[in-house]
């Protein structure tokens, strides 16, 4: 005889309140995490340190293989912790280093409605500056960088590269001309999802609304169904929109699940990008630009255009190596109305005060016909610790 099974209710009912102690828990756990970087003020002690990290989690495993539990299992859900941790942290250091920028509320310039990549990551990225967010959408992201330049909003949200499409282009072209400055970055995960608003099946699909980016992340997709009409929108909360107003079936918009929620959508397919790791990064600008403490890693972007002679690029990434300098991006683009000229982006990891940086700029200056800082500002990227190795896993 087996013992009888607890009523499915009443599991119900203890699974809920487990959930409850555990989001106060972690609530717990941010509180001493801001703790944690008021003790650091004054010291020099970076937000992030490795080898705490490296043996929190081999203990964490250890601890967890006590209960049965799987140590990427562990593993995997501290990771997000951390760097939940390690963002506050660098948010609430970031607020005592510019307490100008220290507002009640702030105006946010983004593309597209509600529900779009662009809204999500601007939630994203301010939920952690304490303060409440008036949302401005734009239909291009030239508006969004008039916007911001007009003093209509204070910041602006723009997507400039993504893992699947690459580089976008147009933001990039726009930052040639901009006196705006780049104060922050956040990379967020694009999960693509094919988005109907009628009972419908994938062979009726004849008619696809998404932005152009979209598209071409689920290009291998899309070629999959053959004969697609594919239509453009500005972005793909607009899409979303389409789709919902006009409730056909043979019609179907590209985004995300939760914002297609927001339109009354229903998702028919998921998992549709090209890439399984599909993330866009976007940065954030500002009339004015920021100050990035020495205790959190600093980000620097560059613009510059180098003599038109052989080997004047090469010495300018010389320059960074020399110095021990990591480029982690390089980008080239046109001038507008120079033919063949072009304009070298360039995202390096360092703070523009740092006595480093500041001789790579002596030395890029010198070598170079112009250079300009875009912008620095706190690197939003949390690379997870390998616990076995203490090396962070890119």
């Amino acid at each position: 005889m087996t013992d009888a099974a607890m009523p499915l209710e009443q599991i119900r009912e203890e699974i809920t309140a487990l959930d409850n102690e555990l989001v106060a828990l972690l609530a717990r756990r941010r509180k001493l995490s801001i703790e944690v970087a008021k003790s650091k003020i004054g010291t020099t002690k970076p937000v992030r340190d490795q080898a705490r990290e490296q043996m929190l989690l081999q203990r964490l495993i250890s601890e967890g293989q006590k209960h049965q539990l799987d140590g990427q299992y562990v593993t995997q859900i501290f990771h997000t912790i951390i760097e939940d941790s390690v963002l506050y942290q660098q948010a609430y250091l970031q607020q005592l280093t510019n307490p100008d920028s220290a507002q009640p509320s702030v105006r946010v310039s983004f593309l597209g409605n509600k529900g779009s990549y662009s809204h999500l990551a601007t939630r994203n990225y301010f939920s952690r500056k304490q303060t409440q967010v008036v949302e401005m959408n734009c239909s291009s992201f030239k508006d969004i960088i008039n916007q911001v330049e007009r003093g209509q909003t204070d910041y602006g949200v723009l997507p400039i590269e993504n893992t699947s499409s690459g580089s976008i282009n147009e933001v990039y072209d726009l930052l040639q001309h901009t006196r705006l400055s780049i104060v922050g970055e956040i990379t967020l995960p694009i999960e693509h999802c094919l988005l109907t608003a009628v009972d419908t099946h994938l062979e009726a699909i004849d008619t696809l609304y998404s932005h152009p980016q979209p598209h071409q992340q689920c290009s291998e997709f899309l070629h999959s169904l053959g004969d697609i009409k594919q239509e453009y929108c500005s972005s793909t909360a607009d899409a979303m929109e389409v789709v919902a107003q006009k409730k056909l079936a043979n019609i179907a918009a590209i985004g995300h699940a939760s914002s297609g929620a927001l339109y009354g959508l229903q998702v028919l397919k998921t998992d549709i990008a090209n890439q399984d790791e599909n993330h866009t990064r976007f940065i954030v600008v500002a009339r004015k630009a920021v100050d990035v403490t020495p205790l959190v890693p600093a980000k620097t972007t560059l613009i510059m255009s180098t003599d038109q002679k052989p080997g004047s690029l090469v010495e300018c990434l010389l320059v960074l190596r020399n110095l021990n300098i990591n480029m982690a991006k390089l980008e080239s683009r046109p001038v507008m109305g120079n033919p063949w000229e072009e304009m070298f982006y360039l995202d390096v990891e360092g703070n523009i005060k740092s006595d480093t940086m500041q001789q790579a700029m002596d030395d890029l200056t010198r070598l170079t016909r112009t250079i300009k800082v875009l912008g620095c500002y706190p690197s939003e990227n949390v690379k997870p610790v390998d616990p076995n190795t203490g090396e962070l896993i890119d």
